[in-house]
């Protein structure tokens, strides 16, 4: 592990301008994500800005939604009972994302702001622009069976990692923050970059610019999230899909659609989205708009099996959210939103 220095933040003030006037440092709150990436010589801070005794701990109401501190625990967020009840895609994706023992510690603003889990970044001794800028992508011609079916570029192809980010940007939050020109409010699908040609840049966020709360807005609807992975316990998502739906009546007043595991970024289908909007929900309908979704996707030599998945993914999303097909278990559990079975158990009744 590289050598750094630790500094425990008595306030946001104080840890903003820590990490401003140092080109090297960083902040850290849970670590789960962090650490491991400092074990594996992949980041290589100066120092560490310890941001985890913050007063921003608590789940407040905020004009008919909800107000998450950026401090709040995963565990805490995913059985919090208004979260479970209104937002229950946030829920569903808190508790499909990790063990028990990793949300307790997990932050709800690191989660997003976790990093790629392509192989070829955190690994040293493989060109990546993300982890060396210029280096190189060595994914493009290497086994890209998890990488991107949009949004990508020649200088990478890699894929986003969190559950909760693909939910929080079907649900519209907002990200608030905290920097050193004054605080600011970013609206959540706007928050990661995709990489163009300078991928080792996630997100929007300036060097010392510090996430204080993410803002869900007040919503009425249904939400789900639902996650395909290569096995049944926790892994990472090879498609995710998170859908926000507001009936009127029998027609679908408004639905709000994010894809996982395909993009440098939480994918928002925003012409489907479109689509679907004033129609009567059938199986027919979502299978045309899924179409649709994925008829943009560029596909890599190892991972075109994705287009399929995604396709029946988001279908089987839709009518679940819908109600034309029931939960796989009961709404705002890992079980209803993992495809198949989990940690060995069965996700339904016996």
């Amino acid at each position: 592990m590289h050598p750094f220095q630790y500094q425990r933040a008595e306030s946001t003030d104080q840890a903003v301008a820590a990490v401003a006037q140092n080109p090297g440092a960083t902040f850290i709150a849970g670590g789960t994500s962090h650490v491991d990436l400092l074990k594996e010589g992949v980041h290589r801070p100066t120092l560490l800005v310890d941001v985890s005794a913050l007063p921003l701990q608590q789940i407040t109401p905020l004009a008919g939604g909800l107000r998450i501190g950026a401090g709040v625990s995963n565990t805490a967020a995913a059985y919090h009972p208004t979260i479970q009840q209104q937002y229950t895609a946030v829920s569903e994706a808190l508790l499909a994302g990790a063990s028990v023992q990793i949300r307790n510690v997990a932050s709800m603003a690191g989660n997003p702001l976790q990093r790629t889990r392509c192989p070829y970044f955190r690994d040293p001794t493989q060109a990546c622009n993300k982890r060396e800028p210029g280096s190189g992508c060595a994914a493009l011609n290497g086994y890209n069976h998890v990488h991107a079916l949009f949004g990508a570029s020649t200088a990478c192809i890699a894929t986003h990692p969190s559950d909760v980010a693909v939910a929080l940007a079907a649900l519209d939050a907002q990200v608030q923050t905290s920097g050193p020109t004054g605080p600011r409010t970013i609206v959540f699908p706007e928050l990661h970059r995709l990489p163009g040609t300078t991928p080792h840049l996630d997100t929007v966020l300036a060097h010392g610019e510090l996430i204080t709360s993410l803002d869900l807005p007040a919503f009425a609807g249904r939400s789900h999230y639902l996650k395909v992975r290569e096995r049944a316990s926790y892994a990472y998502a090879l498609v995710s899909c998170a859908v926000a739906l507001e009936m009127n009546g029998q027609t679908i007043r408004r639905v709000r659609v994010a894809l996982g595991g395909v993009a440098h970024k939480p994918w928002r289908l925003h012409k489907m989205e479109a689509m679907l909007a004033g129609q009567v929900p059938t199986e027919k309908l979502f299978r045309t708009a899924a179409d649709a979704a994925f008829a943009d996707a560029k596909p890599l030599a190892h991972n075109a099996y994705k287009i399929p998945m995604g396709r029946n993914l988001l279908v089987r999303a839709l009518l679940e959210t819908s109600g034309l097909r029931p939960l796989a278990g009961p709404a705002g559990t890992a079980f209803a939103a993992s495809v198949g079975g989990m940690a060995g158990q069965l996700a339904g009744p016996r």
